[in-house]
């Protein structure tokens, strides 16, 4: 009978660290899924604003093509005006 006492309480001893081990472990998963969530969390939050931005910056340089080009048009009249302007006033001095 003292052989099976000791194995029960070997056996007992043995079970308390397992268990111990175990809540160790599961407290160890918690933090680590913790801070995955962290992480995606502060992924998906600069995720969101890198395309925020990009969207802001497409719209920027579209506005900007726009205004290049209604510059650009002008400048073009202005020229053909000039150049209109200026054979008028060729063939005004060729008359005189």
């Amino acid at each position: 009978m003292a052989d099976d006492d000791r194995r029960d309480l070997a056996r007992k001893k043995a079970q308390t660290h397992f268990t111990a081990s175990e809540a160790r472990d599961a407290l160890v998963k918690q933090e680590i899924e913790k801070e995955r969530a962290a992480v995606a969390a502060k992924t998906a939050k600069l995720r969101a604003l890198r395309l925020a931005k990009e969207a802001q910056d497409k719209i920027e340089a579209e506005k900007q093509a726009v205004e290049k080009a209604a510059t650009k048009a002008a400048e073009k009249a202005a020229k053909r005006k000039s150049a209109k302007d200026a054979k008028a006033s060729a063939k005004a001095a060729a008359k005189t």
